[in-house]
């Protein structure tokens, strides 16, 4: 079973590999500008899906693509990686004592049929002082993490708790991902055992 991740995101691939999934990395090589003219849910579906067919169309045998796009929506607005600390800044005091949402879309293509879906959790910050702002902001961490926070690093200390999958936080609901894999017919024998080459 050839299963490709079309993402270069190190998050995805830790998650891959602890669920023992077998497959490979390629990058997608998408634009993941945002529109002004789409939903949050719509978004991440649309840029899932372009990941998975950019990475179809330069490898044409597969069995599996999944494609996946992770954004923190504030109140229907979207918010995606800073690109340097005054996006990240701008964003950290947008979010300090707020509930936002993170969204996954998720796509799994194979050769016969394509299956796409978004994943959304709920999460509550606490009220961030300017010194914590500043502190973050100089790990360099909040640079490329969407919203400019990162749950499973320093980050995790101004989250006061999720509703919803941790892991689609993290960038990859697996829970779901596993639901569709196996709609596909590809999960079965994707899991790592001492036979399985």
């Amino acid at each position: 079973m050839s299963i490709i991740l079309a993402s270069a995101s190190p998050q995805r691939k830790k998650l891959l590999e602890q669920i023992g999934i077998e497959f490979t990395v390629v990058h997608s090589l998408v634009d993941e500008s945002m529109s002004d003219c789409l939903l949050p849910e719509e978004q991440v579906k649309k840029i899932a899906l372009s990941k998975a067919q950019c990475v179809a169309k330069r490898n044409p045998v597969f069995d599996i693509i999944i494609g996946a796009d992770t954004i923190v929506a504030y109140q229907d607005r979207i918010l995606g990686k800073p690109h340097n600390a005054e996006e990240a800044e701008e964003m950290l005091w947008l979010l300090s004592g707020t509930t936002h949402r993170v969204l996954t879309g998720l796509a799994v293509m194979t050769p016969n049929k394509t299956l796409l879906d978004v994943v959304s959790t709920e999460v509550r910050m606490k009220l961030l002082s300017n010194d914590e702002i500043q502190s973050y902001l100089a790990t360099g961490e909040p640079i490329g993490k969407a919203g400019a926070v990162c749950i499973q690093g320093i980050g995790a200390k101004f989250v006061k708790g999720i509703n919803g999958c941790f892991y689609n936080v993290v960038g990859l609901p697996l829970v779901r991902l596993v639901e569709m894999l196996e709609e596909a017919g590809g999960y079965g024998s994707t899991a790592c055992s001492p036979n399985n080459e």
